[in-house]
């Protein structure tokens, strides 16, 4: 075994943890903090802004759906869902929540 680990460094033992205790404390809570800004803060302001976007979709409004479907809103539910036309003879009905965006007047004719 001594192949693998010095008998210099295997003598010493206990001296080569560090001095701090403390040190994995503060190193776990530096993470953490990392973790928080770096991760979790980020998507709940994605989350916040969705919310608002979903919360603000009424008639008329053009939309992008997730599946990528262009759209006016024809008819908002109470319960969750929209009817988007999307052109003079095809309506589809959609969970609000998959709205991705609400696009500026006139896109669909511009497409």
């Amino acid at each position: 075994m001594s192949f693998f680990i010095s008998d210099a460094a295997a003598a010493a033992g206990s001296s080569a943890q560090g001095s701090n205790p403390y040190s994995l404390v503060i190193m776990l809570v530096v993470f953490g903090l990392i973790f928080y800004f770096m991760i979790l803060r980020p998507q709940q302001k994605r989350s916040k802004e969705h919310k608002k976007l979903m919360d603000s979709i009424g008639k008329g409004d053009e939309v992008l759906t997730t599946g990528g479907l262009v759209g006016r809103v024809t008819k908002v539910a109470d319960t969750g869902y929209i009817a988007i036309a999307l052109n003079d003879t095809n309506e589809v009905i959609i969970k609000r929540d998959f709205v991705a965006a609400v696009l500026p007047k006139g896109t669909m004719k511009a497409l």
